[in-house]
């Protein structure tokens, strides 16, 4: 039972936070961007210290093998001398060098490989950043877009302001008519009255007319003649 509980729970915040991510999405993603551009400007900045420092380590080789070629000179002369004295210490310092360049080179092709796989991730976080860049753009699109039908959808279902306009419309045109509505009245008055039943009848031949028509003015002048 707890373990069904802590379930539906965790399952509960799990949706939450969906929905919390999915409302917040635009911010989010221009946050997370602005992270990994941060990321890319830390990379960048190493890989340009690792090439500084591998230049540097060039140039220090470059004047090792220039000092041990010099002394390397000195120290033939010297044996052409009999100074074995002098060569002798020529050649001790040019052990010390050359065990000293073996490091130096060590170390540049350490930093050619550093370098070489930092730069091939800095290039690949720089076409990332360039597509999360239109992918946000792409996205604010489409939220803006998600917006506008939402707000016609609104508009257009449910109880909206269209609804109330249509209604109203509807019912001034739909609206009954006074004027006849005040003879239908009239009629009805008549009816409870009996005040009609006089004018039927006559209209039936039953009694005399009680109101003059036509007919009747039209024989009146044709007597008058």
């Amino acid at each position: 039972m707890l373990g069904t509980i802590r379930t539906l729970i965790l399952g509960a915040n799990a949706a939450a936070e969906e929905h919390v991510r999915d409302l917040h999405a635009i911010p989010l993603i221009d946050q997370k961007i602005r992270e990994t551009e941060a990321n890319l400007r830390a990379a960048k900045i190493t890989l340009a210290s690792l090439i500084q420092r591998h230049r540097s380590e060039q140039k220090l080789a470059a004047a090792l093998d220039g000092k041990i070629a010099d002394l390397t000179a000195r120290a033939q002369e010297a044996l052409a001398e009999d100074r074995e004295d002098l060569a002798q210490d020529a050649a001790q310092a040019i052990a010390q060098m050359e065990n000293e360049q073996a490091m130096r080179q060590t170390t540049i092709e350490r930093l050619d490989q550093k370098i070489t796989r930092l730069r091939s991730t800095v290039e690949s976080a720089q076409r990332r950043v360039i597509d999360l860049r239109q992918g946000a753009i792409a996205a604010r699109a489409v939220r803006n877009e998600q917006k506008v039908q939402g707000r016609f959808l609104r508009t257009f279902s449910g109880r909206s302001s269209a609804d109330e306009a249509e209604e109203l419309i509807n019912k001034v045109v739909g609206s009954d008519d006074g004027f006849e509505q005040s003879e239908i009245l009239r009629e009805i008055e008549t009816e409870l009255t009996h005040d009609g039943l006089a004018d039927r009848m006559a209209a039936e031949g039953f009694g005399p007319a009680t109101k003059s028509t036509a007919a009747d003015v039209l024989n009146r002048l044709k007597k008058s003649k």
